[in-house]
């Protein structure tokens, strides 16, 4: 049945109502109306709970069984928000009254029905879980058998057993063409090379995970290999990278290699079919302070699992202590791929993730050294409070972590850095109440999406690190924001899974409207019609068509430009600095939900329900 329109008048009419209410033919076979937006996955029972319409619509709607024959809450539209971004007409139905827990639809009248979507308790335990499985799938140098991997099993990929040196890499002890060892790790994106720049703040944000709720992520089992070892699976998938990450070092000097990676990108084939020279390019600063920040933060995770991982937790800090050397004596080192690719051959044309300035990296490198050490020289080694920004995180600006590693470990810290406890804090709510100002006007009423700035490459990630922003300071601030904090870090959640200006829960596998064709090799490559699951898209890009130039983008609205093509590298690949906060901002609040004692049931209630 084609969705049918009506004249407003006609929409408010009691006998229409009537009809949707009785469960009679016309309510049977509503359509289903896209302009619909929410969460795909559903919502807990005692949290806001909001759906977006876009475009011209008045009047009441209901939350009714998936097969419409039955109401259980009836609501009025909002008034109208105007999409700044956009231009675009939308109205919320907020049904955060209604708390209990089933499989429902939201119907608008003279629109249709809604994708169905769940309430209960743990609605996103399973996103937490298969988003960290997403890991798994990118493992290189391991087999992913079917008890595991499911219809994604595929052979081993890249053993990188023989590596070379790269000329740009060459030293004393490793001349160019050098064969060294550097197995395991991730595959970095929709490509078959592996960043430590990258791995830095995905590391980074999984091991704070681990921090920040160690005995919540106990109780996620991936069914990976590791699943019935005694350390947290979440933390087996991070091992794989981190002993990867560690071949990267150069035992000489302490310096570490920007990236393993061949000379050019592979083509759209299965990873064992990939058989290009691999190559380590390249030491440089802005790698080995990422490097020192990540090896030092594992160390103090790592410690509590000794008798599992005996001396690994050692040997992280030395290594840290060794690339914290090196950078201080090579601290205008910076990699550079032009530059590189005019001196050495092979010319290299993979990610570069260069940085112009390693000011945070310097920032992050010396807070981990300081929390693990507690020693004050690390502290004072670097200004870690230059001015008063507090950059959202990504692989360029990883100065906040440095503040949420501190504000997390406000208790142990020396004399020093506890008299610098309210200056960090005031950094976090700086921050947090940067995001949620003027969120409850926005048409989606998400924090992401406040501005056209939003959507950049990766902006699926942007989202996700907004949502971990918001957390680090409702636990460790005592603001008078602290609640709204809470709920926007959730709302950018319902925006990932579908609360947004395209509908598509932007997670492979996670909903009804969801990615199929991801720029991802193993995707492509696999013959199987469904992609790999747990993958967070970058989702919607406003300079996609001009940077990966492929065709079919039907419109230059900066929220809008998306497109589900494995073309699309620009809007639609996926990457492991994405799936990282994705993972924590699912496992998080299914950590606090669960959290009863602190009362977090009402917290991420609603200040206010306009249902009736």
């Amino acid at each position: 049945m084609k969705p049918q329109r009506f004249p407003s008048n006609l929409l408010r009419s009691a006998a229409l109502v009537a009809t949707l209410v009785s469960g009679s033919a016309l309510a049977q076979e509503l359509p289903l109306s896209e302009t619909i937006r929410l969460n795909q996955l559903g919502f807990y029972p005692n949290a806001a709970k909001v759906a977006v319409v876009v475009g011209e619509a008045t009047g009441p709607f209901q939350v009714m069984t998936p097969e419409t024959k039955k109401v259980v809450f009836s609501g009025t539209l909002s008034e109208a928000r105007k999409n700044a971004i956009s231009g675009k007409t939308t109205h919320a139905a907020d049904f955060s009254a209604f708390t209990k827990p089933g499989t429902y639809v939201v119907v608008i009248p003279g629109l249709g029905r809604s994708y169905p979507f769940e309430i209960r308790a743990d609605v996103h335990r399973a996103l937490a879980i298969g988003a960290i499985k997403g890991f798994y799938y990118q493992r290189t140098a391991i087999e992913l058998p079917a008890k595991f991997a499911g219809q994604w099993s595929r052979p081993a990929g890249h053993p990188d057993t023989r590596v070379l040196v790269h000329p740009s890499a060459a030293s004393a002890g490793r001349p160019a063409g050098t064969v060294i060892s550097s197995p395991k790790g991730w595959y970095d994106a929709g490509d078959y090379n592996k960043y430590i720049v990258n791995s830095g703040i995905t590391m980074g944000t999984l091991l704070s995970l681990c921090e920040d709720f160690p005995d919540y992520v106990k109780k996620l089992n991936t069914n990976i290999p590791e699943s019935s070892n005694n350390v947290p699976d979440v933390l087996d998938e991070a091992l794989w990278n981190l002993r990867w990450m560690l071949t990267m070092q150069d035992p000489a000097d302490g310096g570490v290699y920007h990236k393993l990676t061949n000379a050019s990108f592979d083509g759209m084939v299965m990873p064992d079919k990939a058989t290009k020279d691999r190559y380590v390019v390249a030491k440089g600063i802005t790698a080995t302070l990422d490097f020192a920040a990540v090896m030092a933060q594992a160390s103090r995770v790592l410690k509590p699992y000794n008798n599992a991982l005996p001396g690994l937790a050692d040997s992280c800090l030395t290594a840290a202590v060794k690339a914290w050397g090196w950078a201080k004596a090579n601290p205008t080192v910076v990699y550079n791929q032009r530059e590189m690719n005019t001196k050495f051959d092979p010319d290299v044309s993979t990610g570069g993730y260069e940085d112009r300035s390693a000011d945070d990296e310097w920032i992050w490198a010396a807070a981990e050294l300081y929390v693990t050490t507690k020693d004050d020289a690390y502290y004072t080694a670097v200004n870690l409070f230059p001015d008063n920004r507090t950059p959202l995180p990504s692989w360029p600006q990883v100065r906040t972590l440095a503040y949420y590693t501190l504000a997390r470990s406000g208790n142990t810290l020396t004399a020093l850095g506890k008299k610098d406890l309210p200056v960090v804090k005031k950094h976090l709510t700086t921050l947090a109440d940067s995001l949620i100002d003027g969120a409850d006007r926005q048409a989606f009423q998400t924090v992401m999406g406040k501005s056209a700035k939003d959507f950049i490459w990766g902006s699926s990630s942007e989202a996700a690190n907004q949502g971990i922003a918001l957390l680090q300071a409702y636990r460790f601030t005592d603001s008078p924001n602290r609640r709204r904090y809470l709920q926007y870090a959730l709302g950018n959640l319902d925006y990932l899974l579908g609360r947004n200006a395209v509908g598509y829960s932007f997670v492979t596998g996670f909903g009804d409207k969801t990615p199929m064709h991801p720029h991802h090799r193993p995707s492509v490559a696999d013959g199987i019609d469904a992609p790999v699951p747990g993958l967070l898209s970058g989702g919607t890009n406003a300079n996609a068509a001009r940077q990966d130039k492929c065709a079919g983008y039907t419109t230059t609205i900066a929220d809008e430009v998306y497109l589900d093509a494995d073309c699309s590298y620009a809007s639609n690949e996926i990457a492991i600095n994405w799936n990282a906060p994705l993972v924590y901002l699912a496992a998080a609040l299914e950590a606090l939900q669960t959290d009863q004692k602190a009362g977090l049931s009402q917290a991420l209630s609603p200040s206010r329900n306009t249902g009736n």
